[in-house]
Parts: C-alpha cells; sequence; structure tokens
C-alpha cells in the first residue's frame, strides 16, 4: 500500500503560517544585509522604520518597510524638488483657483489646518494640513458637536445637513489633526468651514480607511507628509436648503518628501466609491486639477509640477 505523503499530513493553516514565517526571515535578512554597507544617515532612516515597525499605533509591516527602502533609494517616483517658503501646511505652495467658477476663496488658518472657502458654494474648496511622526497625543473623546465658523460669510449651519440624506464630511480630519496639534485643534476641524457633504457609505468606508492609514501609517513610515483634500463638484450641483453645494466626488493628494525629493499620491473618489482597495482610486493630479479648476504645486518649477502632475501612483502607498 502506498505510503501517505508526510507533507499532506500537515495542516494547510500551518503549511501558510510556516510560509509567512520563512517569507519574513528571509526578507529581514536581505535588508540586515544591505543595511550594513549603507552610510550613516540611511542606517539611521532604516532605524526610525524598524523602531516604528514594532508601535502597533502606526501599522507598519515588514513589507511595508522593505517596499518603502526600495523607493526610497532605488524606485524612479521621486523628482527632484525644491519648495521655496514656509512648508507648515503646504509643500509646493496652496492651490490657486484658475476658473473663478467658485467665487473669492476665504483662505482660514486653524491651529492644525488651512482651508480654501467658497462662501457661494457652502464648501471648502480645499483643506491642507502637515503630520509629522512626533510623539503621539492620545485625542480626547470625539466632540459631540459641529458649529458654524463666523469668519465665513456662508456662515452654513450643522442643521442646513440634517435629515438631508449626508454626512456632515471633515476634510481636515478630527483623528489625524487631534493625536498631532491637541484638543483645540481637534475641536477647530468640527468648524463648518472644514465641512463637505458626503454620502455615509464613502463617509465611514474608503474616505475614513484613507484618513486613518494617513494619519497612523504614512508619517511612521515617511517622517512626514503633507495633505491636499477636498470636494469636486458639477457644473450645476444640487443643494442642501439652497445654501450648501453637494459634491459629485472628493479627492486627496498625499506629498512625500526626502532629501530633496518630492513624489505624489493622488486619490479621486465618487460619492459612491465601493469596496474596500484604494489602489481603484487612484489618479493624476492633473486629473483633479481637471477636475476641480486648481492649480496645485504652482511653487515648484514647471517642469517638476509636470513630472509629478502626470503620474498615476502605481501602487496606495
Amino acid at each position: 500500500m502506498a505510503r501517505r505523503s508526510n507533507s499532506s499530513a500537515i495542516p494547510r493553516s500551518f503549511r501558510r503560517t510556516r510560509a509567512f514565517i520563512v517569507a519574513n526571515l528571509l526578507l529581514w535578512g536581505v535588508i540586515g544585509g544591505w543595511y550594513v554597507f549603507q552610510p550613516e544617515p540611511r542606517q539611521r532612516e532604516v532605524s526610525r522604520l524598524v523602531t516604528n515597525l514594532f508601535d502597533a499605533r502606526k501599522q507598519i509591516s515588514a513589507f511595508d518597510v522593505g517596499w518603502d527602502l526600495w523607493q526610497l533609494y532605488y524606485g524612479e517616483d521621486f523628482v527632484r524638488a525644491s519648495s521655496p517658503g514656509d512648508h507648515t501646511y503646504f509643500y509646493g505652495g496652496a492651490p490657486q483657483s484658475t476658473t473663478g467658477a467658485a467665487g473669492p476663496v476665504r483662505v482660514l488658518t486653524n491651529s492644525g489646518y488651512v482651508v480654501g472657502y467658497s462662501d457661494a458654494l457652502g464648501n471648502p474648496l480645499w483643506a491642507a494640513y502637515h503630520l509629522r511622526d512626533l510623539a503621539w497625543k492620545e485625542p480626547a473623546p470625539r466632540p459631540e458637536e459641529f458649529h458654524p465658523d463666523k469668519r465665513t460669510v456662508a456662515r452654513i449651519d450643522p442643521a442646513d445637513y440634517t435629515r438631508s440624506g449626508y454626512d456632515r464630511g471633515h476634510m481636515a480630519p478630527n483623528y489625524g489633526i487631534a493625536t498631532r496639534f491637541g484638543r483645540e485643534a481637534q475641536e477647530e476641524t468640527f468648524l463648518m468651514s472644514n465641512i463637505s457633504p458626503q454620502k455615509h457609505a464613502l463617509n465611514a468606508g474608503l474616505w475614513k480607511t484613507l484618513e486613518q492609514r494617513i494619519a497612523t501609517n504614512y508619517p511612521g513610515r515617511f517622517g512626514e507628509i503633507w495633505v491636499l483634500a477636498g470636494p469636486v463638484f458639477a457644473a450645476q450641483p444640487e443643494r442642501l436648503k439652497h445654501r450648501v453645494a453637494v459634491p459629485t466626488a472628493f479627492f486627496m493628494i498625499i506629498l512625500d518628501e526626502s532629501e530633496g525629493r518630492l513624489r505624489a499620491e493622488a486619490f479621486l473618489m465618487p460619492q459612491d466609491a465601493a469596496g474596500t482597495e484604494l489602489a481603484a482610486y487612484l489618479t493624476s493630479i492633473d486629473e483633479i486639477e481637471r477636475r476641480t479648476g486648481l492649480d496645485f504645486l504652482s511653487a515648484l518649477p514647471d517642469a517638476t509640477q509636470a513630472a509629478l502632475e502626470s503620474r498615476r501612483a502605481e501602487r496606495a502607498w
């Protein structure tokens, strides 16, 4: 009688676990061998990444570390860039309106973020914020109330959204701002100048997934990032109570700078975005500019803008 193969007697789940462990050991062996021969600045960068790997709040995997090191030193996503001016909220300058269709843009500066606000649409056209990999601040409980922003003419009220079928969607996120800038900054994200009508499935689904990844994972991997987020409108948008324009989609642009080099990742999510894969909504900055009438990264040289804005990231970071 034929003897039964020993491998077939091993449970499949155990074989998968063993393969995963072996793959991780091989990966760390390659990284370790590479590390020994690197200059001191690279060794410091690797040490920071590995330290963050063991901070569960940052949700970094060993494969993230391997992929990031490859992209950082050998990938082709980065473009030589030097942005003049203050980098507190922006890298490459504030977005500029090219069409004027949304009327005057009111720039409102807060503790942890800035918005470019349109009174004509009752919406922020964009929100900008900058997150570093700093000591973590445990956020206070989520504020219960939204508030009109007295700096605006529109003075949109939280009640304008009541029973509308839309959530009050943050453009600058509650959690990401709270964990870096504290309670006062967190409360400022609940000003209505930071809010846009968002379907609940998007607000609690892919948009939230991306916000959490930006808040927890990206700074731990990249050191610091700059983010631009905002709505996309049709030519004649639907209105809530004849005041608040309803977007058809939302964009998110993430900028990662390293030693005078810059790369970008851009997403465009329609209100009915479905599924769990962020990569399905990757786009180019050029496409977002076409859809919004905004000009991004205008402080960078034209050649740098062209290289960054025409490129669609191959995978979600």
